[in-house]
């Protein structure tokens, strides 16, 4: 898209050169060929004829001027094509970017929240609950989450293959664990506080140490996994 904007500039400045060449031209050819009227002869001519020369001088004059008013023109709807790609340009890009961060493609930063979560020999963390934690989370408007320094995206796979061994996509996490979401802290520090039924209050009565920290500048990590889509496609139109 890039080169085609330099291509269309490179037009609009050609297309200018040559209106300007074009003008230039014919006022010059208008002016010499009154230069190289015979001042005499033009004093000698009858009133009619004097008439018609001023007549055809004054219609060369309007052809020019249509002339440039319609190069004018033509220039102001490349600009106004330019400036159009441009801004289209500038939406690509800015999908582009959002896009990337919704499929965690790149780093970001943020309000939102902290949990750190310590283990009980009593009743340790298991992937049920990391995964009780994550939705719990969406639920609150969460835009992005990490699990110790592991990018969580929907299709994210949250596994425990055997007693003590949970695995996030593949990646082995243990205790203590720090999950980071980004959104409003408020809601998302409001909805795991609920009473009884939020993640905080529900584990903390299994003697599960937790401890919630709200910020202004949440950073979490790109995903470094590979995402593939197997069964969706496209709609054409």
């Amino acid at each position: 898209m890039k080169r085609n904007l330099k291509k269309d500039q490179i037009i609009m400045t050609v297309i200018i050169g040559l209106v300007c060449i074009v003008f230039f031209a014919v006022m010059f050819m208008q002016f010499k060929t009154i230069e190289e009227t015979d001042i005499t002869a033009i004093e000698n001519m009858r009133e009619t004829e004097l008439r018609a020369a001023i007549s055809e001088w004054k219609g060369k004059y309007e052809e020019t001027q249509a002339l440039l008013e319609e190069n004018q023109k033509s220039i102001q709807e490349y600009q106004d094509k330019i400036e159009k790609n441009e801004e289209t340009s500038e939406l690509v890009d800015q999908d582009l970017a959002d896009s990337n961060m919704k499929l965690g493609k790149t780093d970001v930063i943020g309000e939102g929240i902290t949990l750190n979560i310590t283990d009980s020999d009593v009743a340790p963390i298991t992937a049920y609950d990391l995964l009780y934690l994550v939705n719990e989370l969406h639920y609150a408007g969460a835009e992005a989450i990490s699990i110790n320094g592991v990018r969580v995206l929907s299709s994210t796979y949250i596994s425990e293959p055997q007693e003590g061994l949970i695995l996030i996509d593949g990646s082995r996490i243990t205790s203590p664990f720090v999950v980071k979401a980004i959104g409003n802290q408020t809601y998302l520090s409001s909805t795991l506080s609920l009473k009884d039924t939020g993640f905080i209050d529900k584990y903390k009565a299994s003697g599960i140490q937790i401890e919630l920290e709200t910020g202004r500048n949440i950073q979490i990590p790109k995903y470094n996994g590979e995402t593939q889509i197997k069964y969706m496609e496209e709609v054409e139109e």
